[in-house]
């Protein structure tokens, strides 16, 4: 499968609408979906995007400052080209009022917490309540969600019954442990998301667009998913 990529630096403006598709006259089919990528600074955000959109990693990023955003374009199969943007949004930005700027037109998302902090975990829920409480499909349900807990190839300090536990009390119908270093279930993790969100437009049609809210099964695989 053939995949490129770059990494681009933003301010808040205004990005092309996730539900963007273009129809070839041969029936290619090519998407642009928006991905958040959110949770407390420190969590290895930026490392996660950096792995998967360039397969590389450091250990010495630079803290984010309000949001980046990294573009790969997947050649899904032979009719579906997806231009994938994963937007790494500041650990601190869930006080401000620029997520809902950031958030705009995501259509799937992924929950970051690195498992040898607890604090870190600790904060998923308020990070889900900013979400859900921002940005809705059209139909007013949720974006998908994945909840990653990075950074397993170190100590670890959340079990997976506390993790697993809070996926069903917040219908997050799956998460992996992951690590950036490693290459430990990144592209797993984001394939993951793109298949929800393509099977979401194939069972209902694809969207007009994303809309901002004014105011369960669940797998394992390889011991790191939830059930």
């Amino acid at each position: 499968m053939r995949r490129t990529d770059h990494m681009a630096s933003t301010t808040p403006r205004e990005s092309r609408r996730d539900s963007d598709v273009v129809l070839s006259n041969f029936g290619h089919k090519e998407h642009l979906f928006k991905f958040l990528v959110i949770g407390d600074y420190g969590v290895g955000k930026t490392a996660l995007v950096r792995r998967y959109t360039e397969g590389k990693f450091s250990s010495n990023y630079k803290i984010t400052i309000g949001a980046d955003f990294a573009i790969k374009t997947l050649d899904w199969d032979p009719q579906t080209k997806i231009n994938l943007q994963l937007w790494d949004i500041a650990g601190h930005e869930r006080f401000g009022y620029m997520t809902r700027v950031y958030y705009k037109y995501a259509v799937a998302a992924a929950l970051v917490f690195d498992i040898s902090r607890a604090a870190t975990f600790q904060s998923m829920k308020k990070w889900l309540n900013d979400l859900r409480e921002k940005v809705a499909l059209p139909d007013g349900s949720g974006i998908p969600v994945v909840l990653l807990a990075n950074k397993c190839d170190i100590s670890v300090a959340v079990t997976d019954e506390q993790i697993s536990k809070f996926c069903r009390e917040n219908k997050i119908h799956a998460w992996y442990a992951t690590s950036a270093k490693n290459n430990t279930n990144v592209e797993t993790a984001i394939r993951y998301l793109v298949d929800k969100v393509l099977s979401s437009r194939f069972d209902n049609g694809i969207r007009d667009s994303i809309q901002l809210r004014h105011e369960s099964t669940f797998s394992r695989e390889k011991s790191i998913c939830c059930k």
